[in-house]
């Protein structure tokens, strides 16, 4: 079983792509996910500025890559599940490099508005488009109070 589950915030803002030919588009971006520390660790490992957290690189395809452009800056907490990918390139100084990242299948962001204001995005309000509607996003739609059932 390869199944991922993250909670982190952005490091940088989403870099949107399309593949040739085909125009899938592909974002990639980066997740700060804190490590679990008790605050004598976290102090001893700040004091010696060593991270409290680890960096991983997520991949996103398709209409969710480009909702994850349109809606997610640095600073924004986000939850990812995915898989993990590890793959391997020559560098062009004849290195061989290996890479692991996660492919997200689900990314929920957990945060809108100016509810991070000190986070980048510069006094990101509300997603662009003229329109707040859940229902131009694949994957969310709208329930009346009547289809629930309790």
């Amino acid at each position: 079983m390869n199944n991922v589950v993250l909670i982190g915030r952005l490091t940088r803002d989403p870099e949107l792509r399309y593949l040739p030919n085909g125009g899938n588009a592909v974002a990639r971006f980066t997740l700060a996910v804190d490590k679990q520390l008790s605050r004598e660790k976290r102090a001893e490992m700040e004091s010696r500025n060593q991270p409290t957290a680890d960096f991983i690189n997520i991949v996103v395809w398709g209409k969710q890559a480009e909702n994850v452009n349109n809606f997610l800056v640095k600073g924004r907490l986000c939850a990812v599940s995915g898989r993990i990918q590890t793959g391997s390139y020559d560098a062009k100084d004849g290195t061989k490099r290996y890479t692991t990242d996660v492919v997200a299948d689900r990314v929920q962001f957990l945060e809108w508005g100016d509810s991070n204001p000190g986070a980048g995005g510069g006094g990101y309000s509300q997603p662009s488009g003229g329109s707040n509607n859940m229902d131009d996003i694949d994957g969310f739609y709208t329930i009346d109070n009547e289809d629930i059932p309790f």
